[in-house]
């Protein structure tokens, strides 16, 4: 027990210092990377959090850390936007966005969202030493393991639905691929299961840009060139991602 806590510790703490660097890339506006890192770092500590609500602190810290994320949100998919858009020959459209990325970079690094996560996850390492002098982590690890497995259950079913939904199914992914890379010496899941669960992952984000944009298109008369593009790479990506997701059944699910 002694050995998990430890690491989890180390955990938090590595996560912290990858979070502060994400904070002063975004404020130097220099590395076009620094708000994919910081929101992947971020779902990488809710995914490690999980697991562990009901223990002190836990609650305040995943609070903190899905107001980033919800911050953080728009402006990443305005970022993806903008990239796509100067990629496929539409320049004007991708310069207007990211110069508005260029004034929300430093803005991010200094919001307060982004400060109260900070100030909470440094203190969060004395909340679990503090849970462990109090016997409160006694059991931690088939904790873990049975929160990772209802959120395998989930998945499961979600993928034998027959009316399922692409967005609850790439959230549900999510979770359970964060999950096994948050705890990999409690991962009980079959050999084949975080590579098809990249994959299913990739090929729904392909189909959910598209979907967004389209979205975005109605109300952003710039984007409309675009839209007959999008439709066809949407369908397209739709037909991937269904092959990816039946593939992640076969190969990780019984029937």
């Amino acid at each position: 027990m002694s050995a998990l806590v430890d690491r989890l510790v180390a955990h938090v703490l590595s996560i912290e210092v990858r979070l502060l660097a994400c904070q002063a890339r975004l404020t130097a506006r220099t590395d076009p990377e620094a708000l994919h890192d910081l929101r992947t770092t971020v779902r990488r500590l809710r995914s490690l959090l999980r697991p562990l609500r009901g223990l002190p602190g836990v609650e305040q810290l995943e609070e903190a850390a899905s107001a980033v994320g919800q911050l953080t949100t728009p402006w990443r998919d305005r970022e993806v936007l903008a990239a796509y858009l100067l990629e496929h020959q539409q320049p004007q459209a991708a310069q207007r966005r990211m110069a508005q990325m260029a004034e929300a970079y430093p803005a991010l690094a200094a919001s307060a969202e982004v400060a109260s996560l900070l100030m909470i996850l440094d203190a969060f390492p004395r909340f679990l030493r503090a849970s462990q002098r109090q016997g409160l982590l006694n059991g931690l690890g088939k904790r873990i393991e049975k929160r990772l497995g209802k959120q395998w259950k989930k998945l499961d079913q979600a993928l034998h639905d027959p009316a399922h939904d692409r967005h609850r199914l790439r959230l549900l992914i999510k979770r359970v691929r964060y999950g096994i890379e948050a705890y990999p010496e409690l991962d009980r899941l079959p050999k084949a299961a975080l590579p098809r669960l990249k994959a299913a992952q990739a090929a729904l984000g392909d189909w959910h840009d598209c979907w967004q944009w389209l979205a975005r298109a109605e109300h952003e008369a710039d984007l409309q060139p675009c839209i007959s593009t999008w439709q066809t790479t949407m369908a397209k990506a739709e037909s991937r991602a269904d092959r990816v997701l039946d593939k992640l059944s076969g190969d990780c699910f019984k029937s």
